[in-house]
């Protein structure tokens, strides 16, 4: 272990919580800071056109829609005919930001929403995708695939996919690694813009964004759970939000229902309502809500949520919040940092490519 990381992991209070690490996933819990903030993060401006907001990207100067298609739903339809339908709908009715993966299922998702982007559509969209391989080859033939099934000839945002082990940042980073494709991709104008996501814990995201500080790296985006259990439970607002507050980076918010957890336990236990959950990850100085959308009706809600969204209030955030306390603790609803239910990664590990 070189310096730089030890002194990393020492000075860190959430060191090896919960953490993947090499494909398996610890799930010890960390102390936890519970305090409400007296002041939450202002809420970003917004431009209204129809019935959907656009905010802007950061420092990229892109503008994007608050709410992002979520790219895993999108391959779950059993007929591709109607996963066509939903995107080109989401699109007529003003929704800009496009989420994807190589990996959703087996490449469904992008081979679907690449037909959907047809007829002028594409240019029509901010199309985000993400790649898991950790070594410059695999990284490479991943973009190259992804661009394939997308039909399209570059990707507005290319994010590195499931940052969930505290060695992910060291892989990417290494001689070899995939940073050197991804960045030889952006230098060919295939990809636009680079960034990252994760969703296990806010320890491996301050890694990355230190180790690419090392290596003179600024990321444009980053993608994290933003949610009313959050703050509660190794808490991505707490940590990392404020940082990216402070360096002008996009933020990609996500998990905000809970995948469906959170939803569930709110409803039933008549706390909150979907709205209530849209607004206040829409309060948060995010960029995007991206949300999964597998049906019209679904995406109606989503809809639903930014027409009628208005910023949230200190009090009324600091209200909600309150309310999910005992249910927050643990992590229990929060299943993506619990479990290795949603680490594609940990169950396909040749997805990450060579071992450097």
């Amino acid at each position: 272990m070189n310096a730089s990381r030890r002194t990393f992991l020492q000075q860190s209070t959430l060191a090896a919580a919960g953490l993947a690490v090499g494909g398996k996933v610890a799930l010890a819990a960390a102390p936890e800071k519970t305090d409400l903030p007296s002041k939450w993060l202002a809420t970003p401006a917004s431009t209204r056109r129809g019935d959907m907001l656009y905010r802007e990207l950061g420092k990229t100067g892109e503008e994007v829609s608050l709410i992002g298609l979520g790219g895993y739903h999108i391959g779950k339809q059993k007929e591709e005919s109607a996963s066509i339908r939903i995107i080109r709908e989401a699109i007529d009715r003003g929704v800009t930001f496009m989420d994807n993966c190589w990996d959703y299922h087996d490449g469904i998702s992008e081979v679907r929403m690449g037909k959907a982007l047809q007829d002028g559509r594409r240019d029509k969209v901010f199309l985000m995708s993400k790649i898991d391989g950790r070594d410059k080859t695999s990284a490479a033939n991943q973009i190259e695939q992804s661009l394939k099934r997308l039909q399209t000839d570059r990707i507005d945002l290319m994010q590195f996919h499931e940052i969930i082990r505290l060695e992910d940042p060291d892989r990417i980073f290494a001689k070899g690694g995939a940073w050197e494709a991804m960045l030889a991709a952006k230098q060919a104008g295939k990809i636009r813009y680079i960034g990252f996501t994760g969703h296990k814990d806010p320890i491996v995201h301050l890694r990355m964004m230190e180790i690419a500080q090392q290596n003179g790296v600024a990321f444009d985006a980053m993608q994290m759970p933003v949610n009313v259990m959050d703050w509660h439970f190794r808490s991505f607002q707490h940590q990392i939000l404020p940082k990216l507050v402070q360096q002008k980076m996009g933020v990609l918010a996500m998990k905000t229902l809970g995948d469906p957890l959170i939803i569930e336990h709110v409803l039933k236990s008549g706390t909150a309502s979907a709205n209530d959950l849209f607004h206040f990850s829409m309060s948060q100085p995010v960029s995007v809500v991206i949300t999964g959308i597998d049906s019209l009706k679904i995406l109606e809600q989503a809809l639903e949520a930014v027409r009628t969204f208005k910023p949230m209030t200190n009090d009324a955030r600091q209200a909600l919040v309150a309310k999910m306390k005992i249910p927050a603790q643990n992590g229990h609803l929060e299943k993506f940092k619990t479990s290795s239910r949603y680490d594609g990664t940990a169950k396909n590990p040749d997805w990450l490519g060579k071992t450097t």
